[in-house]
């Protein structure tokens, strides 16, 4: 099998499963507790929280261990804007349903979409004039689930600083965090939220890196864990095997080789092959998504065509694939309705390898030549 879908989770890698089952059966202590064995589980923990917050570079700031990527944009953009009882939100047109929706449900704040350029990237020159005191929030994610295009953080940091310094910033960097470089600090950001199955750690896990200057209010009240801001026992299998899976990371340059050998196969064997979002080359798209559009097959008979060959891809979000059949984010890029039915999403991981792309593009120059002559009515 080969499995192209690592934007809606990876497998578990081996750090990580050995660091969770020694927890569970050593390490199972209580980090609350005061007797020794647990105060090892919570500095094990303390050196998770200052890692991950390293990595982004927030210094200062503070890690708080949560659910998972919904949780931790859910916790922010709520925290955040807990004590306003009126202005705007503005969040990207391709955002997560966990940042756009949690915008939408803060009550007294007008929520607003920041609009998209044909690369998928937020539109700068449109986003400037939405600006002003009355914004309270700003949402715009590292990396677009569906695209891959990065966005311009640090002009989008530069220019609230300039109109709205007293807006908060909050960065989704579920399909960013390891895979493309973050610095909170340079974007002025205050808020960054990961997911642990996105990088081979366990799903059910994440975190949420806050700024030392940003007020955040709970939104689970209970024993006061993890500063009062989420409460509840913490899970310390998933943290440590998410600090385990950080660890183990190899790094993000065998991504795109990759990447970029697939999308040469693919554009020399299909060239009729649209791409959607920013060029595949180019350093404004990440290093392992790849979303193409193969009209006219449609994604979904594509999907299930390369399954039966034993290939695994995705067609968008894995979160909103049984609820809507054309991504938001591909027609915020005003991407026409056949085209967006025809997208296909490949993201790659640390357990792909090269050879898989020259199968990979077989397998779909196999499939297309076999389906395209069969066009929608």
């Amino acid at each position: 099998m080969i499995y192209l879908d690592n934007s809606a989770t990876t497998r578990v890698c081996a750090e990580a499963v050995e660091r969770m089952a020694m927890c569970m059966r050593e390490g199972y202590f209580n980090p609350s507790a005061l007797y020794g064995p647990s105060l090892e589980v919570k500095e094990e923990m303390r050196a998770i929280r200052e890692k991950i917050a390293r990595i982004v570079r927030c210094g200062g700031g503070r890690t708080i261990f949560v659910s998972g990527g919904t949780e931790a944009d859910n916790l922010a953009v709520l925290g955040l804007t807990a004590s306003f009882r009126e202005g705007r939100i503005l969040y990207s047109a391709g955002e997560h349903p966990a940042v756009k929706e949690a915008c939408r449900a803060v009550k007294g704040l007008a929520a607003e979409e920041i609009p998209y350029d044909s690369r998928g990237m937020a539109d700068l020159e449109r986003l400037e004039k939405m600006l002003d005191e009355d914004v309270r929030l700003i949402a715009v994610m590292q990396v677009n689930n569906e695209s891959g295009a990065i966005q311009p953080l640090r002009e989008i940091g530069e220019m609230k600083e300039r109109l709205c310094p007293r807006a908060f910033f909050h960065v989704d960097g579920v399909q960013g965090f390891l895979r493309v470089p973050a610095d909170m600090k340079a974007w002025h950001a205050d808020s960054y939220a990961l997911s642990a199955h996105k990088i081979r750690g366990p799903k059910g896990c994440g975190a949420l890196v806050v700024s030392p200057g940003a007020r955040l209010a709970p939104r689970m009240l209970g024993g006061g864990q993890e500063g009062a801001l989420r409460s509840g026992t913490e899970n310390t299998p998933g943290i440590l095997g998410m600090g385990a899976a950080i660890d183990a990371w190899p790094g993000a340059e065998g991504l795109r080789e990759m990447k970029e050998a697939l999308y040469r196969g693919l554009k020399e064997q299909v060239p009729s092959l649209q791409v959607n979002g920013p060029d595949p080359m180019s350093e404004e798209s990440a290093p392992h998504i790849l979303n193409v559009s193969l009209e006219p097959v449609r994604s979904e008979t594509m999907l299930h065509a390369l399954e039966g060959c034993g290939i695994l891809i995705g067609i968008g979000s894995a979160c909103a694939s049984n609820k809507q059949r054309v991504s938001e984010g591909l027609r915020a890029m005003g991407i026409s309705r056949p085209r967006a039915e025809s997208a296909l999403r490949f993201s790659l991981g640390p357990d792909n390898r090269i050879e898989e792309m020259a199968e990979t593009v077989r397998r779909v120059r196999e499939q297309y030549d076999f389906l395209s002559p069969y066009t929608r009515r």
